[in-house]
């Protein structure tokens, strides 16, 4: 007991640096996807890869095989995409992704999921990345 009292701040900075490093993994949502992750999910195949930046952020680079909906057209072209088959949602570092897997799991979609990090991650790790 005296080996608590005399040493409380240790322990209370170390359990306080413990939660900021589990805050992480406690609060990505469940669709959230790793590039490791993403890129395991793609190589099974039968993912349609969504990109929901702006055209010309499109343009300037994005994932192989990735089709450009951008997030304010994604409510009125959703009809495109296949509910049944999986799909990943990319934006420039995922926030956007986020709000558009929102508004895809609103309008019926199961397998929906973000890159987290987005392309900026993706680009990061050297992955395969296209050009228009």
């Amino acid at each position: 007991m005296k080996f608590l009292i005399d040493n409380i701040w240790l322990i209370l900075i170390a359990l306080v640096s413990g939660g900021a490093l589990l805050w992480p993994s406690l609060t990505r949502s469940k669709n959230t996807l790793t590039t490791l992750q993403a890129t395991q999910l793609l190589n099974k195949g039968k993912v349609t890869i969504i990109d929901v930046r702006a055209p010309d952020e499109f343009k300037a680079g994005h994932l192989r095989q990735s089709k450009n909906i951008p997030l304010d057209q994604l409510g009125a072209r959703s009809a495109e995409l296949d509910k049944a088959a999986s799909v990943l949602l990319v934006c420039g570092v995922g926030a956007r992704a986020a709000r558009a897997a929102a508004q895809l799991k609103r309008a019926g979609f199961d397998n929906v999921y973000v890159l987290g990090g987005g392309f900026s991650e993706w680009q990061s790790q050297g992955l395969p990345t296209a050009r228009l």
